[in-house]
């Protein structure tokens, strides 16, 4: 099992990474559902950044992030942390997607909003070029072309150096590959939730980074006397870790991007990169979670 993946073919970025989303605000009054929470930026602003620096500490290279988060809050975070960056520190973040309140989350592709919005992040995230620039969801209302086509002419422009989508089909994906390069996909998938196997074999095959958001999942690592829970006695390990390890074991091209406010936790997540599965634990996992 390789421990790093070369994104957009000249990107080499360790296949742990990290994703920011968790570190706005925990909570919105009035709100309960946790997808509501992604609105304001953190209650603790220095523990926020401290997380972020000892990432770059533990060997992660890979930061995911998006203009609708926290309302570009989390995109200013990150520059405050990371700015000046590394030359191996690889940011990615997402357009496409609107936040007029906080339970909203609203498919927005028209080209012009989509370059707007870019060069809105490369304002706050303080860089000359995004290393990865997402289109958070494919806007039902425009077609595809003209989407991928705005990133595509950010590309021409050279503020941005790759390309990937967000919750897309194989279908998709082929037609945004007829107009450029398409460098990642980004969709929900892990150990319990695996509706995008299809996705997951064509990435492979094109040699396209697959981002797995929600990685861990909410319950499948979680049942005390579970295989995931069996398996992590087996071997020494945290559920978490071996849910994080199965994903890598899956496909070379799964980049996790687990998030943690908790530098303990971050720090378990950067080790499952070490972790390694026998066919039979692999086996065992795979067919043994119920999938949805």
């Amino acid at each position: 099992m390789t421990t790093t993946f070369q994104l957009g073919g000249d990107l080499a970025v360790r296949r742990i990474g990290y994703g920011t989303m968790r570190l706005t605000a925990p909570q919105v009054p009035g709100f309960s559902n946790a997808m509501f929470h992604i609105w304001n930026a953190p209650d603790d602003r220095r523990a926020a950044i401290a997380v972020l620096r000892r990432a770059v500490e533990l060997g992660v290279d890979l930061f995911d992030t998006a203009d609708s988060y926290g309302l570009g809050e989390n995109e200013s975070l990150i520059a405050e942390a990371l700015s000046p960056y590394r030359d191996e520190v690889v940011i990615a973040t997402k357009v496409g997607a609107v936040r007029p309140a906080p339970p909203e989350w609203i498919p927005l592709g028209h080209p012009a909003y989509l370059r707007q919005q870019a060069e809105l992040s490369l304002r706050r995230l303080r860089l000359d070029r995004i290393d990865l620039l997402q289109l958070h969801r494919v806007d039902p209302a425009f077609p595809l072309a003209d989407q991928v086509g705005a990133l595509k002419q950010l590309v021409d422009e050279g503020k941005v150096r790759h390309i990937g989508l967000s919750e897309v089909s194989v279908e998709q994906l082929r037609e945004a590959a007829a107009i450029t390069p398409v460098a990642s996909v980004q969709n929900l998938y892990n150990i319990g939730e695996r509706g995008h196997e299809d996705v997951v074999e064509y990435a492979a095959a094109q040699g396209i980074a697959f981002i797995p958001w929600f990685p861990i999942g909410a319950g499948a690592h979680a049942v005390a006397d579970g295989p995931v829970a069996e398996v992590a006695a087996e071997v020494g390990a945290t559920p978490a870790q071996v849910s994080l390890a199965w994903l890598l074991h899956r496909s070379p091209v799964m980049l996790p991007i687990p998030g943690t406010t908790s530098q303990s936790h971050l720090a378990d997540n950067v080790a499952a990169g070490d972790l390694r599965l026998s066919d039979d634990q692999l086996r065992r996992l795979s067919a043994a979670v119920p999938v949805r």
